[in-house]
């Protein structure tokens, strides 16, 4: 091993050394991407970094140490990225409303604020109160390290070292006042964003404009009011469901494996657009550090990622990342709350945002020692604020600045054991499941993430109302805040107060497979289910979604069959089975043919002749790849029906706990709606010039460069592992654009060698810069159902044909 890292030593002077020597590229030539066999020298002294690119535009970074790292990585997601990045560090500045307008809408990455006042406001607050600061001089693990500190330095530094360097050639920021110099906390409070994003950052709205009741008539009918259990339920779903954060990841243990060594596939699904995006990179420290995969935006650390020994992934898990505290009010004083009979007054948070074209805005929040006040009659939490009673919002997550010292963990791991270590010692993963696996031939499935410290024995005592009806419904708690001892304790091994502490994550080792589709922990592998976790985690003995089932399906199939290879994780990640569509789509064929003179009334009241559309669904091959006839026809069917059809009604075999990946089954026709959603797809797709049995590519699609690049994949409704979201446009040609869906997927193994075997794919490519030759280069390669490989060893890499090396310095 030690020769092997002074190799890699002596490959990085090598390459300084070769590169030291070269003129210097204007800068037009660095806004020329198009020429892979040149190398550029940008050398001004200070920090330094090797950025090598190979085919798609895909960066592998060398520098001699973190901050030098973090210089690199940097620059070159600049490259890319600059004016996503710019926006995102527009927005945890709280400037939005200054460059863009108070009324704009955000673009969602960052948090739910529907309004760039409404960001601001939260975020100028966070500024304010110097929220980031402190969590920065927090020492490790509590706080981050060193490492991760200089990583976020240096990222800050190569950022702006390339905005010195070069000009902007893509038209959505070029010559844009809001693309500015960055700093060290910019970065942070980046990190900062995408932490809180399922607590606090996913109520902004309800933050920003809680305000106590006031004047006899608003005092009068805030007395009237109560919270709607019901709404509060169906919007806690809605969050936990929430299409543009998703996720498959499938680890095989070794015996289910040709190679005798681990296998992982991980699917992440992202948005495709705006500051959630990921970005593929390769991040090596000789002797220290070597690690590819898909690194967030505006992050210096490889979020997904793999390396000579372990890959891991991640999915959005069921555990609800915050809590609320309903507050007992001071009848005299709306701000003034009472905890075992003493008086506490709210914190004023006033807060000042400058607005393009207008004057200042200043509004106020309120803040607790339980978080901050929410209220709002339509926002994300439904819930009053009257002259007894207020809610705040406990987010655990806004003390959290460990997420990336968590990810450097697991790229500095050599097998799963280390990956939980890294859980276990930082603590600060926010909102996700971790599923690995690695070349020993182990495998691993772990919800630890960082959650408030609610045990069913507290929600017993200590609910409210309210609470009694959400948390059993969906895992959120509604504690007495007037009560001390209804306070979160804390876990003798937990970093943090108030947060459960590694004991207590649902875990499972060394399955033959270990696998997540965004349900909870229950049925990781259906042979050896999780029990005993508490329910703020998710739910055990309930129903599935479509994806749980039929990935499950799939992956324990592949390991009864045992012999693994990357390839069969590539087989699987393109198979594009529609589950919806084995379960039902025959049934839907005969009930269409029994249709008295093949027709039905669509929701218009007029008749439809939908005989022909009985002949396609009969006929489909059940799966959405670009070639699929019937494959639209049943997705716009299915979405009508699931839309009129509850889900009780909806099939004759009901779920069964001892039986939950075959249940419910056999879809009840004769329930009121089929029919009609039956008519009105057929009318839809016919009123839109679209041929019942058109390919599925001809009308989802991506239009890249005005050319249209057909996409495979289906909605979370049909339960297609290979998920996509795209937007229906009929006018436009049907489904014309992709929101989110597949991102960065990766197949990783290892078969003895130094170099892990990897397939990777970024669905929608590298860079958003339409003059950029890797604006769509890898969205084709989707489009074709194929991989990259992965050139993770040195020799593949100086291999490579489209091999550009830039030394880039300060």
């Amino acid at each position: 091993m030690r020769t092997r890292f002074r190799r890699l030593v002596v490959t990085a002077v090598a390459l300084l050394t070769a590169t030291a020597g070269l003129p210097a590229a204007a800068a037009d030539q660095q806004d020329r991407p198009d020429r892979p066999d040149r190398q550029e020298q940008l050398s001004h002294g200070g920090l330094s970094a090797v950025v090598r690119y190979t085919e798609y535009g895909i960066a592998h970074i060398v520098a001699k140490d973190y901050r030098s790292l973090g210089f690199g990585t940097g620059w070159a997601q600049a490259a890319d990225q600059v004016c996503t990045l710019a926006d995102g560090f527009v927005t945890v500045r709280g400037e939005r409303s200054r460059f863009f307008g108070p009324d704009a809408a955000t673009d969602f990455s960052l948090s739910s604020a529907t309004t760039n006042l409404s960001s601001d406001l939260y975020f100028r607050g966070v500024r304010q109160t110097r929220t980031v600061e402190k969590l920065l001089a927090q020492p490790a693990p509590r706080g981050p390290s060193r490492q991760v500190k200089d990583l976020m330095r240096g990222f800050a530094a190569g950022y702006n070292t390339w905005l010195k360097q070069n000009r902007i050639t893509d038209p959505a920021c070029r010559k844009a006042a809001w693309v500015r110099p960055v700093t060290a906390l910019d970065v942070a409070a980046r990190f900062y964003a995408v932490s809180v994003l399922g607590g606090q950052g996913g109520a902004v709205d309800d933050i920003t404009s809680a305000q106590p009741p006031t004047g006899s008539a608003a005092r009068a009918k805030a007395i009237a009011t109560s919270p709607d259990a019901a709404a509060l339920i169906r919007a806690v779903r809605e969050r936990t469901a929430d299409a543009d954060m998703g996720s498959n990841a499938v680890a095989f243990r070794g015996d289910t494996t040709a190679s005798g060594r681990g296998l992982l596939l991980g699917n992440p699904h992202y948005p495709w657009h705006g500051g959630r995006r990921f970005w593929q990179a390769q991040q090596t420290i000789p002797g220290e550090l070597n690690v590819a995969g898909g690194a967030l935006l505006g992050s210096p650390t490889i979020s997904i990622g793999y390396n000579s020994h372990v890959a891991w992934s991640h999915t959005v898990s069921t555990g609800v990342p915050f809590n609320l505290h309903r507050l007992t009010l001071d009848p005299a004083d709306p701000t003034v709350y009472v905890v075992d009979g003493k008086r506490h007054r709210m914190t004023k948070r006033t807060v000042t945002v400058a607005v393009k074209d207008g004057a200042p805005v200043t509004r106020t929040q309120w803040w607790t020692r339980f978080g901050p006040v929410v209220a709002s009659a339509d926002g994300e939490l439904p819930l009053p604020w009257t002259t007894t009673t207020a809610y705040a919002l406990g987010d655990p997550n806004a003390a959290n600045m460990r997420f990336a010292d968590t990810s450097l963990g697991f790229s500095k791991a050599r097998g799963t054991a280390d990956v939980l270590a890294s859980l276990e010692r930082h603590q600060g993963i926010p909102w996700v499941n971790t599923i690995a696996a690695d070349s020993s031939g182990h495998s691993l499935y772990t919800q630890s993430q960082v959650l408030p410290r609610i045990t069913d024995d507290l929600a017993a005592r200590c609910s409210t109302d309210l609470g009694r009806a959400t948390y059993p419904a969906a895992g959120l708690a509604v504690l007495d805040g007037s009560r001390g001892d209804c306070s979160l304790g804390s876990d003798a091994d937990a970093v943090q107060s108030g947060i459960f502490g590694p004991a207590r994550m649902p875990t499972l080792k060394d399955a033959p497979y270990a696998e997540n589709s965004n349900d909870s922990a229950w049925l990781a592998n259906a042979d050896r289910p999780l029990t005993g976790y508490e329910r703020v985690f998710g739910t055990v003995g309930t129903q599935r979604s479509l994806r749980t089932r039929g990935a499950v399906e799939d992956v324990a199939a592949m390991a009864e069959r045992g012999g693994l290879t990357v390839r069969d994780l590539e087989r699987q990640q393109f198979a594009n089975r529609v589950p919806a569509g084995d379960l039902a789509a025959a049934d839907v064929a005969k009930a269409c043919a029994a249709l008295p003179g093949g027709a039905a009334t669509g929701s218009d009241g007029k008749a439809v002749d939908v005989s022909e559309a009985c002949s396609v669904l009969a006929a489909w091959d059940r799966t959405a790849d670009t070639g699929s006839r019937g494959a639209l026809l049943f997705d716009r069917f299915w979405r009508k029906l699931t839309a009129k059809v509850p889900a009780a009604q909806r099939w004759k075999v009901p779920f069964s706990a001892a039986d939950p990946v075959h249940t419910p089954n056999t879809l009840d026709t004769d329930a009121p709606g089929f029919a009609t959603a039956l008519a009105d797809a057929v009318a839809e797709l016919r009123a839109a010039g679209i041929a019942l049995d058109s390919r599925l590519g001809e009308h989802q699609f991506a239009v890249r460069d005005g050319r249209r690049i057909p996409i495979p994949g289906g909605t979370e409704g049909l339960g297609v592992w290979n998920k996509i979201e795209p937007v229906w446009n009929p006018a436009g040609g049907g489904y014309t654009e992709v929101m989110t869906g597949s991102s960065h997927i990766q197949a990783v193994g290892w078969d003895g060698s130094r170099c892990p075997v990897a397939r990777t794919l970024l669905t929608y490519s590298q860079s958003s810069n339409p003059n950029s030759p890797h604006f769509s280069d890898q969205t084709r390669v989707f489009s074709g159902e194929k991989w990259v490989t992965s050139r993770f060893c040195e020799k593949d890499i100086l291999a490579s044909p489209a091999l550009r090396v830039v030394r880039v310095s300060d």
